[in-house]
């Protein structure tokens, strides 16, 4: 089966509404694709609203997405960490078979007090028994009691799972989950040790190709893309050893004008997808930099696949390319 992923231009899904699934992941589940992230319809510049929840959608191709739902509701009250005017990033979701249960985590910011206070970084951890059924949340933590900035979900062959994530803004933190990928065990080890902005890292994306690990990180501009560096390792607690810079032909360095939230590997094939937003349509029109000021209600999606020269993974320009899934 043969489709092409084109960029550069909006997605539609099959009802011919706008794709909202920013900040988000890819999954296949029995017999599905499924792609869900942060809904930006109504997070146009000065709105004041960050989200509108969690979507999901469904493809047999990776290229038709039908609406699910959004299986994370926003909040109702300015007290709840979900509400639209409260921060909510990067939903990443994985399968705990033991308890045959879908677990979100999410990166919430700001308190009671100051419901958009970025100094107030936490994780908010929610759980379905379906990929499509509403995500409750059922608790709120600040991970190793540590500023705890964009992040990563990852599961290991032997089902062990770990968190991922930026210490704002310091180095990479590579923490083991519990067995129910609800919390942590407090086993963890440092990385990629930047101090500040814009060096330090953030968006880490992690995958596996034949036993080796590899790690996607972003610099630290906001939504101003940048860019990006990959990291090799022999095991997830390391030691991650930096490649440098797998786009070979940007040459605006800016990771093509996007940043990488995950990567996907379709199964049964040695095919490994970045997964990518595109946050500012068009850097050539003045902007403000405050991220309330920026209309990510019409952010565009960028996906690409990895080539790989030995170890080494590459990402190419390609406008158009065609996803061969049979």
């Amino acid at each position: 089966m043969k489709n092409k992923i084109i960029l550069n231009k909006p997605w539609f899904d099959t009802d011919g509404n706008r794709i909202q699934a920013h900040g988000g992941s890819v999954k296949y589940f029995e017999g599905k694709y499924y792609f869900f992230g942060e809904n930006k319809q109504d997070s146009k510049a000065n709105s004041g609203i960050w989200h509108q929840g969690v979507n999901c959608y469904s493809s047999d191709d990776l290229v038709n997405w039908t609406f699910e739902n959004t299986i994370l509701k926003p909040g109702k009250d300015l007290s709840d960490p979900l509400h639209p005017s409260r921060i909510m990033d990067r939903p990443h979701i994985i399968y705990n078979e033991k308890n045959e249960e879908y677990v979100m985590w999410c990166k919430l910011v700001g308190s009671d007090e100051n419901p958009r206070d970025w100094n107030d970084q936490y994780m908010g951890i929610a759980t379905s028994k379906t990929i499509t059924g509403e995500f409750k949340l059922i608790n709120r933590i600040i991970p190793l009691n540590m500023s705890s900035g964009d992040f990563d979900l990852f599961v290991d062959d032997d089902s062990k799972a770990y968190l991922v994530f930026g210490k704002v803004h310091t180095e990479v933190i590579v923490a083991d989950l519990n067995e129910d990928y609800t919390d942590l065990t407090g086993e963890y080890t440092e990385h990629l040790h930047f101090a500040g902005p814009p060096l330090a890292r953030e968006a880490p994306a992690v995958f596996k190709r034949k036993n080796i690990y590899y790690m996607v990180t972003s610099g630290t501009t906001g939504y101003y893309p940048n860019s990006s560096m990959i990291a090799k390792a022999d095991s997830m607690h390391g030691p991650w050893y930096i490649m440098g810079d797998p786009c070979i032909n940007d040459i605006e360095k800016n990771t093509f004008n996007a940043q990488i939230s995950s990567v996907f590997k379709v199964p049964h094939k040695d095919l490994y997808i970045a997964i990518g937003d595109r946050w500012i349509i068009d850097l050539l029109k003045p902007i403000e930099k405050s991220s309330w000021k920026i209309d990510t209600s019409i952010s565009e999606y960028v996906w690409l696949p990895f080539d790989f020269d030995d170890d080494m993974p590459t990402l190419k320009w390609q406008g158009k390319w065609e996803l061969n899934l049979s």
